[in-house]
């Protein structure tokens, strides 16, 4: 049992270096591609011209490029897809549903429609209000999907739920684009939910990455409870969990996570479905491994998914919720109809 304890852990260390070191690589490919190529010298240059360690004489406008807007983007799409990812696997560990995420239960539809109230009502402005405000449509979508589940809950009421909030939120949203929008602000707004990376910059970063940080050292600590949740609230409440206070929190944390990742980037789907299934089949269902397992790799995908949306239909640019959801919806389809023989 030892031997084979150490051989999975031996696996999950192996398998997170060479994910990090992949990640590496995406995140310099991101920083190179574009419309202007930049050589990766040029880009190693920067970063040490930056970081005070060299005086390099580089071109300025690429260094410009580098610093001020492609590596903040391939650095907010890293912190997206791993917030997003773990998301997903607590949703779907705290609810028992292979289809839970964000997105699917209708949080994310309810954080856009927080955001663009305030975006275009005039409630708030800077990130802060704009994350509030996703914050709030994220908590009231959630509490929704609660009161349509609540009884006898399973996986099919709980999607069908969440597929009447995403119908229920996306519609207020639409609803306040067409009344409260000019064209050009229309335009945008709609762009944006589709999910863009497009102006995102270090401001971004910071914010995202110490909510998402923070989110994730909460969750690494409420590991056990959520190995613990995946076998049943009975079987949790045995086993000592304190089973609402913990749900409670996590569920806090994830809507927290959605909306700040919302009131920056817009509504990115199926990066919290398809993530964690992908990583339980590396590593297994054991949340200490599994949870730093889907952070990276959902950095990972969401890193190879801005550079696919830049460079599909160059010169423009695609939303990145478009690429995201040709890989998702592929294997959505797969998991229903899994579901649907094991039944």
């Amino acid at each position: 049992m030892r031997r084979s304890r150490a051989a999975v852990w031996g696996i999950g260390l192996g398998g997170a270096a060479l994910t990090a070191a992949c990640l590496l690589l995406a995140i310099a490919a991101g920083v190179s591609i574009g419309e202007m190529p930049i050589p990766m010298e040029t880009i190693f240059g920067t970063l040490t011209n930056r970081l005070g360690l060299t005086t390099l004489r580089l071109p300025r406008i690429q260094e410009a490029i580098i610093w001020d807007y492609r590596l903040s983007r391939s650095l907010v799409a890293a912190v997206c897809g791993a917030g997003l990812a773990l998301c997903g696997a607590i949703l779907q560990a705290l609810l028992r549903n292979p289809l839970a995420e964000p997105y699917v239960l209708g949080i994310s539809a309810g954080a856009s429609t927080g955001a663009v109230g305030i975006m275009l009502l005039g409630l708030g402005s800077g990130a802060v209000s704009l994350s509030a405000g996703a914050f709030a449509g994220a908590l009231v979508a959630f509490a929704f999907v609660v009161f349509l589940s609540s009884g006898r809950q399973t996986a099919d009421r709980t999607i069908l739920a969440g597929v009447a909030a995403s119908q229920l939120f996306n519609a207020l949203t639409s609803y306040i684009v067409s009344t409260s929008a000019n064209a050009e602000q229309a335009r945008n707004v709609m762009f944006w939910l589709l999910g863009s990376f497009a102006g995102v910059r270090w401001p971004d970063l910071a914010l995202s990455a110490s909510v998402v940080t923070a989110c994730f050292l909460v969750c690494i600590w409420h590991a056990r409870a959520l190995d613990a949740f995946t076998f049943g609230e009975d079987a949790a409440r045995s086993l000592g969990i304190a089973v609402q206070r913990i749900r409670i929190v996590l569920l806090v944390i994830t809507a927290l996570m959605t909306a700040t990742l919302v009131s920056m980037v817009g509504t990115i789907g199926f990066v919290g479905l398809v993530i964690p299934h992908a990583a339980r089949f590396v590593v297994g269902h054991g949340h200490i491994r599994l949870l730093p397992t889907c952070a990276l790799v959902g950095a990972l995908f969401m890193v190879l998914a801005d550079i696919v949306s830049r460079v599909a239909v160059a010169p423009q640019s695609l939303p990145v919720g478009v690429v995201t959801a040709l890989v998702g919806v592929p294997f959505f389809s797969i998991i229903l109809y899994r579901a649907r023989r094991s039944t």
